[in-house]
């Protein structure tokens, strides 16, 4: 565990900026260079390293982390296990994985286990920096790669969607959470609970055959509600 800022110091920032981040990256270089581009993508954070699941787990304890850019392939696990606990016990933290696999068998898992995003480790520096500051646009951070092959999935399954009928209230949710509005900020722009908002996320999951933001942002693009370019 090795803050690269140091943690006692408290930071004063402007509301929606990123406060805490956890880089989970076994491979030291590989693992300084994510903390670099990070600082660069928010000059503000204050950047924690694990370099196994056992040392994010009490990192993401302390700190709470508002960002966690995390590898799949770790000396002690997937870090798909991370990110399904965060998904339950820190639902504030987006995860975002950085990982060296396109395919479908590293993707997929962990988009339903709830990644919010999903960042290639071999683009340029710079695309990986944009993709970062995306997050506070409320833009899923997604490779091209990646996106282009989940947009190809939900193409591949659009015919069996066009019979999806959402009310009113649920595709206002839709388009809320496809722009990164969190549960609590969806609950206040509807004037409902924090509950009710959550049912209406339940029920637009099922109703879209869905598991995550990033999956739900994708069928909002294709569904025309939210211009991905915008």
């Amino acid at each position: 565990m090795k803050p690269t800022t140091p943690s006692g110091t408290k930071r004063e920032i402007p509301t929606g900026s990123i406060l805490q981040v956890l880089v989970l990256e076994d491979l030291e270089v590989t693992a300084q260079w994510l903390a670099a581009v990070t600082s660069k993508a928010f000059p503000e954070a204050i950047i924690s390293i694990a370099g196994t699941l056992a040392e994010a787990r009490q990192v993401t304890a302390e700190l709470l982390p508002d960002i966690a850019l995390i590898d799949l392939e770790l000396p002690d696990g997937s870090g798909v296990e991370l990110i399904r606990e965060l998904a339950q016990k820190q639902p504030q933290c987006q995860c975002i994985v950085t990982s060296i696999y396109s395919d479908d068998r590293h993707l997929f898992p962990a988009l339903r286990a709830g990644a919010a995003g999903y960042l290639l480790k071999d683009q340029p520096e710079d695309r990986v920096i944009s993709a970062l500051r995306s997050i506070e646009a409320g833009e899923p951070p997604l490779s091209p790669t990646i996106a282009q092959r989940m947009l190809r999935v939900f193409g591949e399954k659009e015919q069996d969607s066009i019979g999806v009928q959402l009310t009113t209230r649920e595709t206002e949710t839709l388009v809320l959470i496809a722009k990164g509005l969190r549960l609590s900020e969806v609950a206040q722009q509807l004037n409902v609970t924090r509950n009710t908002a959550a049912g209406y996320v339940k029920i637009i999951y099922r109703k879209l055959n869905v598991s995550s933001r990033a999956e739900a942002a994708l069928e909002a693009v294709r569904m025309g509600l939210v211009n991905r370019d915008a």
